[in-house]
């Protein structure tokens, strides 16, 4: 069981990456500027498609990030034996890091935009909690994708929503503590 949820942390791990990496890129000085939102502005039936806080710069970022965390996954498998054995029942070594990487990363990102675009459509606002959509959103996303290149089992499949779940939930909780965020979930 132990082994298990290890490995949906680490399976998933460039999926969570790339939901987290818009948000931190969007500090950057260099590319604050740049937040051309996904939808360019237009609406369906008076509301936007996904809103100003989804942009290309977390695609593009989330997906460039993502796929460099799926890179050195890889290549920590190729001189870890803990790291070997926590990627049962995967060989990493034969991974098709830029594909898989890509499928992840973009579905986690998709997943939310995807939520946004229901969020926007029900009139939930931007940045009010919508449980437990907003915690399985990119979990779901970037796990159909991945299917493209990997299958595995259900049970793999049940820890990394349990996993990811969690962590999104403790997250934002500590989000909220330190000010980060205005609702605790």
């Amino acid at each position: 069981m132990a082994h298990d949820a290890l490995f949906g942390l680490w399976f998933f791990a460039p999926a969570g990456v790339a939901n987290l990496t818009p948000v931190l890129i969007y500090k950057l000085p260099v590319l604050r500027d740049w937040k051309t939102p996904l939808d360019f502005g237009h609406q369906i039936r008076g509301h936007r498609l996904s809103g100003d806080n989804k942009t290309w710069r977390g695609v593009i970022g989330g997906m460039t990030i993502g796929t460099l965390a799926l890179w050195l996954q890889v290549t920590l498998f190729k001189h870890s034996a803990w790291i070997v054995s926590v990627s049962r029942p995967l060989d990493y070594s034969s991974l098709p890091i830029l594909r898989l990487g890509l499928l992840m990363s973009f579905g986690a990102l998709a997943g939310d935009a995807l939520k946004s675009f229901f969020k926007r459509q029900l009139s939930v606002a931007s940045g009010h909690s919508w449980f437990p959509f907003d915690q399985l959103d990119y979990i779901i996303g970037g796990l159909l994708l991945s299917t493209i290149e990997i299958r595995l089992s259900v049970t793999d499949y049940v820890w990394v929503v349990v996993d990811y779940f969690v962590l999104h939930l403790v997250f934002s909780y500590l989000g909220f503590h330190l000010k980060l965020k205005e609702q605790p979930i």
